[in-house]
Parts: structure tokens; sequence; C-alpha cells
């Protein structure tokens, strides 16, 4: 069984244990000494059952249930107790509240009881777990195959400090990807290869760690080294020499520090839950949208039908999160023939817009059928805006950090719709990438209700165009 399958059984016997002991309790302060015959009641048999179950759906929800060789024990007790919190009060409140009791010092009590098993019983299972799991790590007998970067004096030291150690730190090199023709530093690391090789070796070595060690003057290809291992996402953990931090500071988050060596790239954009409840943000928003102006959408349309020759509903293949496409839905607000000569962007007094198309536009109406995007996936509520791929040619061209906008769900509105606005060339779409990178690199909830909060002052004043 895997181990993390393992640490999953063992969180669910945590929480049945926890239960049944609780039931117990209660039972007791009930005044029903604790016997087999308590256990007759069929409510307990459906709490050690279903509470577990609940347990770990939240858990799946909110914890990292990844791989138990890459968990932090100090990070797993911290974040054991938080969960536990607050999950013992939806159960109190759920299943525990409307309990006949003599006075609110009983409710006190049995909070306080459920909270200490559960967390208890659950954080002793862990820590066994990571502990031994740590122990099989250090001991060589769990590794990752690893991948180094560099063929200077640094990744050689580097590579020489970490097959040293007794303590194994979990790296199996498979190879090294030379940066200067005729270096040879390895005597027994075989070279795989260049930078322009890098995607094709890691699907090929099936390359779980890269480790990135470059010299001061090789510093300018660090950008571009980062840029191919982010196309990965979260499948790759990038880490450095604690030497190139000042080049990264304000590009990448840090996280774990691993020793004295090495320190890690964290490339999680939002944290489990800020994601879940995101996503839940852009449902319900999206429902209630198209609900509740669905007279709004009713007279639009009349009135796109009648202004100008054509269909109501304009659709247009667009690439979404991980260069997926998928078919951008709005109001149609220019003539039918706008791009007979092939893909334009517009512009301001673009003539190409009908006289009611200026009118959406302006309060970018014009998108209101974006939220079905949004309730069907393909679109969040904040994110980038989503491009065509003619254009997004062009800028990688120019800024191949782009492709990183393609991490996240395209928005209906974004950090650079609020702060520079519609782009009517490629030079400003270059301009407005700036302000979609800074998204990215804080996404965060706050940040979304931010600019959702200055997009409405926009629509207000009646400034879209």
């Amino acid at each position: 069984m895997p181990a993390i399958r393992i640490y999953q059984l063992f969180d669910f016997l945590a929480a049945m244990l926890a239960w049944a002991i609780f039931f117990l309790f209660r039972k007791w302060q009930e005044g029903i000494a604790p016997s087999l015959s308590a256990l007759s009641d069929l409510n307990f048999f459906y709490g050690i059952f279903i509470i577990p179950i609940a347990w770990l759906l939240f858990y799946a929800l909110f914890d990292d249930y990844s791989d138990v060789y890459r968990m932090s024990r100090l990070a797993t007790l911290s974040r054991t107790f938080f969960l536990t919190f607050f999950g013992v009060i939806f159960v109190f409140f759920s299943l525990v509240l409307d309990d006949v009791v003599q006075d609110y010092k009983t409710y006190y009590i049995s909070f306080a009881v459920l909270f200490g098993l559960h967390f208890s019983l659950t954080v002793a299972s862990r820590m066994v777990l990571l502990t031994r799991a740590h122990r099989r790590l250090q001991a060589g007998l769990v590794a990752f195959p690893t991948l180094l970067i560099g063929d200077g004096p640094r990744a050689a030291d580097l590579h020489r400090e970490l097959v040293s150690m007794k303590k194994k730190p979990g790296y199996r090199f498979v190879g090294y990807i030379g940066l200067t023709e005729g270096h040879a530093p390895f005597q027994q690391l075989p070279r795989l290869g260049s930078l322009a090789d890098l995607s094709k070796i890691i699907a090929e070595q099936k390359i779980e760690d890269v480790l990135i060690a470059m010299e001061p003057e090789e510093h300018v290809k660090l950008t571009d080294t980062l840029d191919r291992l982010f196309d990965f996402g979260e499948k790759i953990h990038i880490k450095i020499i604690p030497d190139l931090y000042d080049n990264l500071l304000g590009n990448v988050r840090m996280s774990e520090v691993y020793g004295a060596v090495l320190l890690q790239i964290r490339q999680e954009l939002m944290p489990k839950w800020e994601r879940l409840v995101k996503r839940m943000m852009d449902v319900g928003v999206s429902l209630a949208v198209l609900l509740g102006l669905s007279w709004l959408y009713a007279y639009i349309m009349l009135r796109v039908r009648l202004g100008s020759p054509g269909p109501v509903f304009y659709r247009q293949e667009r690439i979404g999160l991980n260069g997926k496409p998928f078919k951008l839905i709005k109001f149609r607000s220019m003539r039918t023939d706008a791009e007979e000569q092939g893909p334009q962007l517009s512009q301001d007094d673009d003539p190409r817009v009908t006289k009611f198309g200026a009118t959406m536009r302006k309060y970018r109406l014009d998108e209101l059928p974006n939220f079905w995007n949004v309730l069907v996936g393909d679109m969040s509520l904040v994110g980038p805006r989503p491009e065509r791929q003619f254009f997004i040619n062009q800028i990688v061209e120019k800024a191949p950090h782009y492709r990183h906008l393609l991490k996240v769900r395209p928005g209906i509105t974004s950090w650079g719709q609020v702060k520079y606005g519609y782009a009517s060339n490629l030079n400003e779409m270059l301009q407005r990438l700036r302000f979609d990178i800074l998204y990215i690199e804080n996404m965060s909830l706050v940040l979304d209700f931010k600019i959702m909060f200055y997009t409405v002052l926009v629509l207000v004043r009646g400034e879209g165009k």
C-alpha cells in the first residue's frame, strides 16, 4: 500500500477512535455507565463510519495529502492543530450542540474533550508515520530522481556535499545539464544535455527534483531556466543554492530552507483551501448574475438583434488554463465582417463597433455572457484576460514569461484590466502583462476582492472601452 494511503488510513482510524471514546464520554455525562450495552445505539455505528469519512474529505480539501516523504513534521503539527480546531467546531455545532444538557459548562467540557481526543490521536499517528518516513529517507531507502543544472565549481561542490552526507537528503542524481561546452566536473554523473533539452530530459528521466547551481556569470540564464521549469507546475520541486536568492527576490516565493545548502522555490500560487473558496465563489456569483440579471440579458439580446444584422452572441476561441482552448461567449458589439482581414484588436472609436455595441463596451455589458464561461469552469471571476493564440504567439516572442499566465484560469476582470485597461496593440499588451504577472506572483482571495471592488468602480464610472 502506498505510504500516503497508510497515512490516510491512520487518519481515518484516529477519527474513528476519537469519536468512539467521545461517544462513551457523552453517555457518561448523561448518567449512563460506560459499557458494551451503550454501544447498541445505532448513532454510535453511524458516527464511527460517517464522521471519519467527513474528516478525510475535510483533510483532502484543506490539508496536505501529497507525499509523506516530503512533509515537514513541524508544519504538519501546526496544520493539524488548526484544522482540528475548526473541524471540531463544525462537528460540535452540527452534531453535539442540540443535545440536552444541564448547563453550558457541559458544552465547554465536551468541546475540550472532543478536540483533545481527535488532535492527540491524529497528531500522534501522523508523527509516528512521518518520523518513520524521515528515517527511511535519511537512510537512503527512499530517493527522488534528481537533475542538477550547472557544471561549474558551485555545482561540483553542491553535488559533493550532498552525496557525502551521512544522513541522506533524498536525492538520486540521474545526471546534470551543462551550461558551458567542454566542462566535465563530475566523474560518475553523466551530462544529459543543455538547457534547450531541459523539458525533454525531465520527461524522459521522470525527474522530480531539480537543483540549480549556477556560477555568477551564468545568472542571466536563470530566468529562462525557471520559465522552462515552471511549465511543469507542482510536479517538479525546484531548489537553488542560497547565492541565487538575490536574483530571485521579488520574482518567486521561497519556502523551506534545506539546511545551509538549498532553498526551495514554492510554485503553489494559492493554498488549496483558497483555490476551493475561489472556485465556490466563481460558481455562486455566476449563478446569481445569470439568474438575477436574466431580465438584463433579455433586454440586451433584443437591442443587439434590432441594432444590426447578425447573431446576438459572439463566440471566439481563446486560450485558457494550461493552454487549453475554449469558446469565449460575449454579446456581439461589432459588425459581422469586423475581422474579414484577420484578427485585430479593438481601438478607441473603432468604426467596426455598432452604436449599441459602444454603449455595451463602455459599461462592459458585452462581457455578461462570460459568466457562463465562469460557471462551466473555463474562466474565473478574477484572472488574466484570455487571449487568442494569434496574439499569444506574438507576445511570447518578446515576453516568454507570458506563458505563466496560462497556469491560472483566465478571468472576467484582472489586475491588468483595472490598472491598465484594454490593450489596443502589442506594446500595450506587453505593458498590461506586467500587472498580470504581478497578480500571479501575489494571488490571494484578498487581492481578488480588491480587484473586484475596483472593477465595480470602473463599471459605475463607465470607464470601460
